[in-house]
């Protein structure tokens, strides 16, 4: 942080991110690079990276809930399970560098892009949402290995909540950013603990990237629920097209 214009840089990325964050996934694969430029050792940028995310996820919630999108308590016993698995996943980046799981995610994210193109309509009475019982268990289960991958690293985790709520919950896709978000508040709390106990964290750097990703995580937020599901979708198609194609060619 030499330069004036690395404050820019920071607010401006946070800005991107929390708004790629909130809406479909992926922005830390644009902010921990930006953090590394700045002379960060990997592991920190990591850490850093939670303190934005935290500020983030914290106003995103908030922005749903004030347009009436809310999921709890739903949302609540999935986030509790990510915050265990957060935990695991956190230690892990602490000492192991995951250099190639940038091309597993890359086949993951077009994976995950042909599903939301050749997907199977369904019908109106299919989607009436499945919250409790075995699927809220299948839930709880599954977000307790997406919290091990979120405490690692967290990018591009987004796209794999929203389908997994919109295909296994049957939730719309603005709900399912709604329960996204929340959860990703839940677990990254423990995840950003394991950072800060094991002192991978620059404040200064973290807060100053907060301050725009919560300003892009608050519109966001309002705009996702303003636009509907047509507006996410298309969304989430063009940042995983993009996001591979960086994480396939371009290692950071």
């Amino acid at each position: 942080m030499e330069e004036w214009y690395h404050y820019v840089l920071l607010i401006a990325t946070g800005f991107a991110v929390g708004f790629i964050n909130t809406v479909a996934g992926g922005g830390s694969l644009l902010s921990l690079p930006v953090l590394i430029f700045l002379g960060l050792p990997s592991s920190v940028a990591n850490g850093t990276n939670r303190v934005a995310i935290v500020i983030q996820t914290a106003i995103g919630t908030a922005g749903f809930k004030s347009k009436g999108v809310s999921t709890a308590p739903f949302n609540i016993y999935l986030g509790i399970s990510a915050l265990l698995g957060a935990i695991i996943g956190a230690q892990i980046a602490v000492d192991i560098k995951g250099e190639t799981f940038n091309r597993i995610l890359a086949i993951i994210m077009i994976v995950v892009v042909l599903i939301i193109l050749f997907k199977p309509k369904m019908k109106l009475v299919e989607m009436e949402e499945r919250l409790t019982g075995k699927y809220l268990w299948i839930g709880i289960i599954a977000f307790f290995f997406f919290g091990i991958y979120g405490g690692f690293i967290n990018a591009g985790l987004g796209f794999i909540i929203i389908l997994f709520l919109h295909y296994v919950n049957r939730m719309t896709l603005v709900r399912s950013n709604a329960t996204k978000v929340a959860v990703v508040f839940i677990y990254t709390l423990s995840a950003l603990a394991v950072f800060v106990w094991n002192d991978k964290v620059n404040w200064t750097i973290g807060l100053i990237l907060a301050i725009g990703n919560g300003t892009g995580a608050w519109i966001a937020s309002r705009v996702s629920v303003n636009k509907g599901d047509g507006f996410i979708k298309t969304f989430i198609v063009v940042m995983v097209v993009a996001l591979s194609i960086k994480l396939w060619f371009f290692q950071a």
